[in-house]
């Protein structure tokens, strides 16, 4: 049976912009070997306006062949999320606008 997902959620403020941060989705395997990585999904704390998911890249180690995430569960940082956050930003994020969610990808863990 597959473990429940964390509840993680935090407040921030960027650029004038209240933002709301949650875990949208832990690291996981679908089917075959299709890895998912770890999604946070932010959003304006204050009406809708344009959405931020950022994606975190898969990160498992291979033994025996047979494949384990790691680390199973990283810690989530809430300063590591802000820094994201405002890389999203930079790369053309605009909490302000309206329109279909931006899908930020990074290289990192937030951890």
């Amino acid at each position: 049976m597959p473990r429940a997902k964390r509840s993680i959620q935090s407040e921030v403020t960027i650029d004038g912009f209240h933002l709301i941060w949650n875990l949208h989705r832990e690291q996981l395997m679908p089917s075959g070997d299709d890895w998912t990585g770890m999604a946070i999904h932010v959003k304006v704390a204050e009406g809708v306006r344009r959405e931020l998911y950022l994606e975190y890249p898969v990160y498992y180690k291979e033994q025996r062949g047979v494949k384990f995430t790691e680390p199973p569960r990283p810690t989530i940082l809430a300063a590591k999320v802000e820094a994201h956050i405002r890389q999203a930003m930079a790369a053309g994020y605009d909490p302000g606008s309206r329109g279909k969610p931006f899908v930020h990808e990074l290289d990192e863990l937030p951890s």
